[in-house]
């Protein structure tokens, strides 16, 4: 029976149905062929074929036992007709089954209403049986027996419908929380890819364009002063190895294992201000003059995104400027003070440069302010005096 029950539940509804029916019109049957039928004192004098004439007609509506309410009508009209004969038990067993099926398969309201059915047609039959019954004593008795029949399918249905009910709740939450886990998931994917985005775009924007601007003015002086075009080919190796380094750290996070966190290239470390003199090396060579303001003294003790941030976005607005100010002057000052790494770049405009923006793709400026944002800082840039500003406040508390 473990293994059967599994089974019935796998096959189609009117297969399962039609099993039920066929299985309760033999017993049924087998019930009718050995006399046992009768509920009340006395003998059944009905003929045979018209108790399986009624089985039968009862035990083929059982295929419409899911149809509420018409299937349970149908069936009180052959329980009415097999009363009037003299109640047997195989009719009043089956028809628990659609007691059983009304209340398990109808709409919540009728549901309830067979609860309440139930509950009244409990104390309906204990006064029909006192009131038709010759002792008081043989009616409560009688009105007992017949109490299973009426009360335990209804509620042995509504039990398996609450806990079905349950396990669809459960169902649908378990649904609900796989979804809500799977926007996270692309949330943070989505994160992490803007991320590299930007990564990658400060390492290309940054020293790339770099070598594009020192090797235009390489060629632009082939004549010129040897010791200046060997400086500028260094620079442009610098940069090109430089580059070269931050896409190998990257490639190497993406192809760690992160089962294991090994990485199958060694990263590198992160820029810092601290290599800030190779920067403005790197600006000086692409025609741009940059002069220093002011730089923290112990840079090392930044915290290391604040340290971070303030780099790139050095690096993102001498890179700007060399683009649009090429030959033009540049001015850097990196101060902390009350709380706050303030990073300014001012150059020179020259007409027809537009904004310090990188070259027309709109990412220049909004890194920048992606990065400054990331540690819970500002950043602002535009006309000043006649040139553009860079103005960046990092906190260096909490960051």
């Amino acid at each position: 029976m473990p293994t059967f029950v599994p089974r019935l539940n796998h096959l189609a509804e009117w297969k399962q149905d039609l099993v039920i029916a066929f299985g309760t019109w033999v017993l049924g049957v087998l019930v009718y062929v050995s006399g046992m039928q009768v509920l009340l004192a006395g003998r059944d004098d009905t003929p045979l074929w018209i108790r399986l004439t009624e089985l039968t007609v009862l035990c083929g509506l059982e295929m419409l036992r899911r149809k509420v309410p018409l299937a349970l009508l149908c069936a009180l009209a052959v329980l009415a007709v097999d009363i009037t004969f003299g109640p047997s038990l195989p009719i009043l067993i089956v028809f628990t089954d659609f007691l059983y099926a009304t209340t398990l398969y109808g709409s919540r309201r009728t549901s309830r209403l067979m609860i309440g059915v139930a509950a009244i047609g409990t104390i309906a039959v204990v006064c029909v049986a006192l009131i038709f019954a010759d002792q008081w004593r043989t009616a409560v008795l009688a009105a007992f027996a017949l109490l299973p029949f009426l009360v335990t399918p209804v509620w042995w249905a509504a039990n398996v419908r609450q806990q079905r009910d349950i396990a669809d709740s459960e169902r649908a939450n378990a649904v609900q929380l796989a979804t809500i886990g799977e926007l996270d998931r692309k949330a943070a994917v989505s994160g992490e890819r803007s991320k590299m985005a930007r990564d990658l775009h400060d390492v290309i924007a940054g020293h790339l364009s770099a070598i594009a601007i020192q090797s235009e003015a390489a060629l632009s002086m082939a004549t010129a002063d040897p010791q200046l075009s060997r400086k500028v080919l260094e620079s442009v190796r610098e940069n090109s190895v430089s580059a070269l380094d931050e896409m190998r750290a990257m490639i190497g996070l993406l192809r760690a294992d992160p089962s294991t966190g090994d990485a199958e290239i060694e990263p590198t470390a992160p820029a810092r201000l601290a290599e800030l003199s190779k920067l403005v090396e790197s600006a000086r060579a692409s025609g741009l003059e940059v002069e220093i303001g002011s730089v923290p003294d112990r840079s090392g003790d930044l915290p290391a995104a604040v340290d971070l941030t303030a780099y790139r976005i050095a690096q993102e607005a001498l890179t700007n400027a060399a683009k649009h100010a090429a030959g033009g002057r540049a001015v850097l000052d990196i101060r902390a003070g009350g709380g706050i790494l303030t990073v300014e770049v001012r150059n020179d405009l020259r007409p027809g440069s537009g904004s310090g923006d990188d070259g027309g793709t709109g990412l220049g400026l909004l890194n920048m302010r992606e990065r400054a944002a990331a540690v819970g800082g500002t950043l602002a840039a535009g006309p000043s005096g006649g040139g553009w500003l860079v103005r960046a406040e990092l906190p260096l508390e909490g960051s």
